[in-house]
């Protein structure tokens, strides 16, 4: 029996691609799923490794690397990742798989048959996660200082640092300024994430978030967070009682 462990911050996702696995593999075994590094860590180091690791890499609190620096893990990973292929293209050269988020059924399998195409070799072969490590950041996008908006009939540059928060309207993309100014963007809200690096928080599918422009955080109902901004935005703004964990610990890092 296939012991697997999933490490994902997103309930949805990782519940998605539980379903998936299990369809596909209907004799493994889910033995964990973990939602940030720290909790990890704390499993590895108490537990014995699984047969195959499935892994997002931009996790709440740092990156899914940072994980495999802290305890010594063997077992092969497929990492599960928005970022695009060719910052991807270094996990090639480590024999380490991947899908691309929104992963398909087609892409889990295809993953899942390369494991276990190579499986044996990953019994006497360890990987360098920390070469995975220093490839990936090396192809990863820098964090941009400004992103380009419609204002009129023009393009026009606003610094990152002047936007208290991106969200979704009417099925677009608009950001917010902390001078109260609103602009429409060609971009959606997983292209910012990783443009703007931990400066900003996915609070939620609709909104991401700047440190400077959160005043604070207040108890909602069924245990939610509503977070309270330094700008007069016109909604409420929630984040789920999954996600509170990893924007408290955000939040902190200011």
């Amino acid at each position: 029996m296939m012991k697997i462990v999933i490490i994902e911050d997103e309930k949805l996702t990782a519940e998605d691609l539980v379903d998936v696995i299990l369809k596909l593999e209907p004799d493994a075994q889910l033995v964990a799923c973990l939602k940030s590094v720290k909790e990890a860590v704390a499993y590895f180091e108490k537990s014995p490794s699984p047969d195959l690791i499935f892994s997002d890499i931009q996790l709440g609190d740092g990156l899914s690397f940072d994980i495999f620096k802290m305890v010594s893990i063997s077992a092969p990973i497929i990492f599960c990742t928005a970022y695009d292929e060719y910052a991807l293209n270094a996990f090639k050269t480590n024999g380490i798989d991947y899908i691309l988020k929104p992963f398909t059924t087609l892409s889990v399998a295809q993953a899942l048959n390369k494991y276990h195409s190579l499986r044996k070799g990953f019994i006497n072969e360890r990987v360098s996660y920390h070469e995975i490590f220093d490839l990936f950041v090396s192809k990863i996008p820098q964090k941009t200082a400004s992103v380009l908006v419609s204002y009129k009939d023009k393009i026009i540059p606003v610094k990152t640092a002047d936007i208290a928060l991106f969200y979704i309207e009417s099925d677009e993309t608009r950001l917010f300024t902390f001078e109260h100014k609103t602009y429409l963007l060609n971009k959606n809200l997983e292209e910012l994430e990783r443009l703007t690096g931990d400066d900003f928080f996915r609070v939620n599918r609709q909104c991401l978030v700047n440190r400077k422009a959160v005043r604070d955080a207040a108890h909602f109902f069924s245990r939610k967070l509503v977070i309270n901004l330094s700008v007069p935005f016109k909604d409420n703004i929630t984040i789920s009682k999954e996600k509170t964990p990893q924007f408290l610990d955000w939040l902190a890092r200011s």
